[in-house]
Parts: C-alpha cells; structure tokens; sequence
C-alpha cells in the first residue's frame, strides 16, 4: 500500500487534500494500455481505459472502506507495507492472506514485465526519432534491442540501490514520475489539438477535460510532494541526466561548431592536438550533415513547402532533402510544384532539394521500397497532416513522421 504518515490533527480541507493525493495513485496501469496502442484492434483502446476505470472506481474505494472499517487506524499505519495482506488475514485467515500474497507477486511480475516492454518501445522509438543515442538501437540474433533492456535494468537497479530498498523511497520516486507522465499525456493531447487539429483519430478529448484531468493531477503530484518533499531530490538525480543528454542529442550540431570555436581560441597554435580534435569533431559533423530526410507530396504549395523547409532548418541536422511526388492517372503533381521548389532552393542555399517524381501509388509498399532502394530510414521520411479521406492510419506507414 501507500507509504505515508496518517496526520493526527489538521482541516478536514487537509485531510481531503491529501487523500486526494494519495489515492490519485490507484489510477496507475492506465499508462500501460498506451505502450501497446499500435498493436490494438481499432476500437480497443477506449474499451481498456473503461474497463479500468470499471475497476478502479469499484475496487479502489471498495477497499479503503474495508479498511477503515476492520482495522482501527493506527494499525493501518503500522501494517501499510502490506495492508491488503493484513486485511485478508484479519478477516478470512492465514490462508486469504497467503492468496492476496500470491496474487500481489503476479501482479507485481505483470508490472515488472509491462514496464520492460513500454520502455524499450519508448527508448527505441526516441533512439530513431535522434531523442536518444543510435548505439542504443543494436539488436541480437533474435531481433531484441539488447542495450535498451539492459540500460533499464542498471537503471532499475542503481534506484533500489540509491533507496537502500526503502519502499517509501521506491513508492516516492514512483509517484512522481507516474503523475509526471500523466500530465504530459494532457498535455501532448493538447498540442495535438493545437497542431494537428485536421488529424484523423478514432477518440477525441475535450478542452474541459483535458484542462481539469492536468489540473487534477498537478494538484495531486503537488500533495504527494508535500508529504515526502526528501524523495523530489531522487527523483531529480535521475532526471537531469537524462535532460542533459536529450539536450545533448538535439543541439549536438551546434555544440560541435562551439567545441570547434573553443579548439580555436585554446590552441591558437594549432599543434597536433588540435589538428586531432578538429578532424574528428569535423567528421562526426559531416557525418550528421550527410543524413538524407525524404518528404512526401504532390499538390502542396509554397506556403505548406515553405513551413517543411523551416521544420528542418530548425529541428533537423540535415543539408540533404528529397521532395517526393508519387503519381500515378490519378494523382499528377501540380503544375507549380516545380516552380516552387526552384524557389525554395534559391530561399534556403544551405540544403540541397532534390525533387523526385516517382510512379506508383503512395502507401506503405512504397515506403518500404524507396526506403530500401535509396537507404534511407523511414523515421528520416515525412508527411504533411493527411485529411478525412486518406486510406491508411499514420500506424500503418511504419515510422513515417508528421510535421505540419
């Protein structure tokens, strides 16, 4: 159960407060339906999130009120390590408890294994997004991302052994990190609102929902911080190396020129150190320059080209871009798309456009087949939004990327 102190004086505005905060972790497990939305059928998703939210609005004051209604209160306190397993055993024997035991360690296995699998797809998808280092995306014989699942585990480990293995700590750097992930699921569905208003999806959120679901949880991440203020430090140990290398692998072009210009300024005699130091970073810059991205169009007109063109400027490494128009009888390109581009060659001199018109029908078959022909990774090709009557779900490209 919960590791906190049981208050004995303060409001009942506190009291309420606090609880608030505290039984806002019964919600956890909602997270995990995301990890395996790709491999849903249409229509699932919603059916998890109902039928826990079923089961969490049954069980969970359910069991509070057994609670309270057993077991006087400070026994709670002393026994919350294992209070649902004191409960079976006051009130149905040393054989419910030993079930409720028995059960508690599946479930925890369950957890254990859900969350090996929602990281690794996290991280592997942040690795080929460039979020994440690429060494990360090496796989064995068996097609498993080795390296993800084992920085996990030593990540999982240093944690426990950071606690000590106090289970308040573990449950404090848990919570934290849960409601913190909560609201950045608010909060990304509000940018899709914002920036992908025209995108296709089977569930669509409300303002007023979004805005008092992040509400709630903010409210209730803030209490859980107030009651054990010691555990936001651990979690913080963890967090800003992780920013730092994020930070790191999205500016890395620009900290590469700074680390050239500083070369420059500590070795003004250029001896061999130097020569070394600047050849190498110059090479790993080549080398992230040299990357190809690809994106897909064939009607869209300068005021749409002109925003991809900005997109890569601004977040894409990249000196090298193929615009790409698969025609067929049906779909031409537009008599000014040609023009166009020759404009945008001439706006943005630094990258390379090259316009490529390709026969065929545009689809997952011939993603794979440019991606394949040219090697070029699908993650480095993009679309625009697609509209109402577009005959494939984003899912179904594969790692193809929206930008506008």
């Amino acid at each position: 159960m919960l590791n906190y102190k049981v208050p004995v004086e303060g409001s009942v505005f506190s009291a309420l407060f606090l609880g608030f905060s505290a039984a806002m972790l019964g919600i956890s497990g909602f997270e995990s339906s995301a990890n395996y939305v790709e491999e849903q059928e249409a229509g699932v998703f919603p059916k998890t999130l109902r039928n826990m939210w079923v089961v969490v609005t049954v069980f969970n004051p359910l069991i509070a009120f057994l609670a309270l209604a057993i077991i006087p209160l400070h026994i709670i306190e002393s026994n919350q390590d294992a209070l649902l397993s004191h409960m079976a055993s006051i009130s149905g024997g040393n054989w419910l408890s030993i079930l409720v035991g028995i059960d508690a360690a599946l479930v925890l296995s369950g957890a254990v294994l859900t969350s090996f699998v929602g990281v690794g797809g996290l991280m592997e998808r942040m690795a080929l997004d460039r979020i994440l280092p690429k060494f990360l995306l090496k796989k064995n014989k068996s097609g498993s991302s080795y390296l993800i699942y084992s920085l996990f585990f030593i990540l999982c480990v240093s944690i426990l052994l950071a606690t000590k293995g106090n289970l308040a700590k573990l449950a404090g750097v848990y919570t934290i990190a849960f409601l913190s992930v909560m609201v950045l699921f608010g909060l990304g569905n509000m940018m899709l609102k914002i920036n992908r208003a025209k995108l296709p999806r089977p569930e669509r959120s409300s303002w007023l929902g979004l805005a008092v679901a992040i509400l709630a949880v903010m409210v209730a991440m803030a209490g859980n911080i107030l009651l054990n203020p010691s555990y936001l430090a651990i979690f913080t140990e963890y967090l800003i190396p992780t920013l730092i290398v994020i930070f790191f692998m999205l500016y890395r072009t620009y900290i590469f020129r700074g680390f050239l210009d500083i070369l420059s300024y500590i070795f003004p005699e250029r001896g061999q150190l130097f020569k070394t130091l600047n050849l190498h970073t110059k090479k790993l810059l080549a080398a992230i320059n040299r990357q190809q991205f690809v994106f897909f169009t064939n009607h869209d007109d300068v005021a749409t080209l002109n925003k991809v063109m900005l997109y890569i400027k601004n977040n894409e490494p990249t000196r090298i871009l193929k615009i790409v128009a698969v025609v067929n009888e049906e779909h031409t390109v537009t008599p000014n798309l040609k023009k166009d581009i020759e404009v945008l060659n001439r706006a943005y001199p630094d990258i390379h456009i090259h316009f490529i018109e390709e026969e065929g029908v545009f689809g997952p078959e011939k993603i794979k087949e440019l991606s394949k022909r040219w090697g070029i990774p699908t993650n480095f090709m993009f679309i625009g939004s697609p509209g109402d009557k577009f005959p494939y779900k984003i899912q179904e490209l594969g790692d193809v990327r929206l930008i506008i």
